[in-house]
């Protein structure tokens, strides 16, 4: 099967949280025998933390711009299997358009920020990945929400068919690894800086670190501004690449996983970090969301706070108890959340094209 996907990034993991999801993804579908063509637009901003050059069985397209690219865009849609546009695509609109007319066999839309978008057309916000008509020319969209979000996919874009594809881990890339005295720490955090998760950072790592001033914290991540409320407990290390990712969660007693509200507030939406910190066999404290039971047991193999009090509670926990639920959490996430079962879930679901679409399909979630 030949995948054309025109997406946000795969180059560059600086700032978001697409390329590690294809690279992963991408990989064990080539392990499965799939071809993928992806179009990058080359922006300085992720040229200047380019992370990844090429990946085998993978062509990448970086372009300057759509005029450049719709010739060649032309050419490898018109023997694809999949031809297939995402959110934040720079240019979603010309590659919805080009897809959508194309001879492909399935015209997929894979929306990675289900609830940003769903907020933003509430809020009667211009989406400029979406076309303007909605995503009911499409054969299949793509949710990395699950939920309520599926349904309203149908309901407020016209998604004719959808579906879940989450999040997931490539195990090869992230495993145990020896730890690194600078991410040496009781409580770390790696994500890039959002305002919308910054109230839960101050809850669940800001105010524990005043309260323990003995305890060390480190941040990891891109865009912190410089009016950070940063303590002398708390140490920060400047955007990690991938490659650095396991030593930093294998360096740590506790990770934390902040979700950002709108995908917090609709549920069913694991954050990438979440299954990488599994994997490399970190005991993850997690803000609370609804479905986040479906990934993980809360108490098993994940602890959750809602409140600093929590998140001091659960830095008192012993070593032993952490470790025995670090292990569950790795365990469960080698058995239903790496990029291959993920690539299965994604030919199950272009599997279903051929089948009429129902008028009110019945999603999973």
């Amino acid at each position: 099967m030949k995948l054309v996907v025109f997406g946000l990034t795969i180059t560059s993991s600086w700032g978001n949280g697409h390329a590690t999801l294809w690279r992963a993804l991408c990989k064990a579908l080539v392990r499965r025998g799939h071809r993928i063509v992806f179009f990058e637009k080359d922006v300085p901003w992720y040229a200047g933390a380019r992370d990844l050059e090429a990946l085998p069985g993978v062509e990448i397209l970086l372009y300057p711009s759509w005029e450049s690219a719709r010739a060649p865009a032309e050419r490898h849609l018109a023997d694809a299997d999949v031809g297939m546009v995402t959110s934040y695509c720079p240019d979603g609109l010309a590659a919805s358009e080009l897809v959508l007319r194309s001879p492909a066999e399935a015209r997929v839309f894979y929306d990675l920020d289900t609830p940003v978008t769903l907020a933003r057309v509430a809020a009667g916000e211009a989406v400029g990945y979406l076309p303007p008509q909605g995503l009911g020319d499409f054969d299949l969209v793509l949710s990395y929400t699950g939920g309520d979000a599926l349904t309203r996919l149908r309901r407020r874009l016209g998604a004719r068919r959808v579906a879940p594809l989450y999040g997931s881990v490539d195990p090869e890339a992230h495993r145990p690894a020896m730890p690194a005295s600078a991410y040496r720490a009781d409580l770390s955090y790696l994500g890039t800086y959002a305002a919308d998760r910054q109230a839960g950072l101050e809850a669940l790592l800001m105010r524990p670190a005043q309260r323990l001033p003995g305890r060390r914290f480190v941040i990891g991540g891109a865009q912190y501004p410089a009016d950070f409320p940063w303590s002398d407990n708390i140490f920060f290390v400047r955007h990690l690449p991938p490659a650095e990712h396991p030593a930093f969660f294998s360096s740590t007693r506790l990770t934390l996983n902040i979700t950002r509200q709108a995908m917090a507030e609709m549920g069913y939406c694991p954050s990438g970090r979440l299954f990488e910190a599994a994997a490399c066999g970190a005991l993850v404290l997690s803000d609370r969301w609804e479905g986040l039971d479906r990934f993980y047991q809360p108490g098993s193999e994940i602890l959750v706070a809602g409140t600093t009090d929590e998140a001091v509670a659960a830095l008192a926990l012993g070593g032993e108890e952490t470790g025995r639920m670090a292990a569950r959490a790795r365990q469960r996430t080698l058995d239903e959340h790496t990029a291959d079962h993920r690539a299965r879930d994604l030919e199950a679901a272009l599997a279903l094209i051929a089948v009429p679409a129902p008028g009110a399909m019945a999603e999973e979630a």
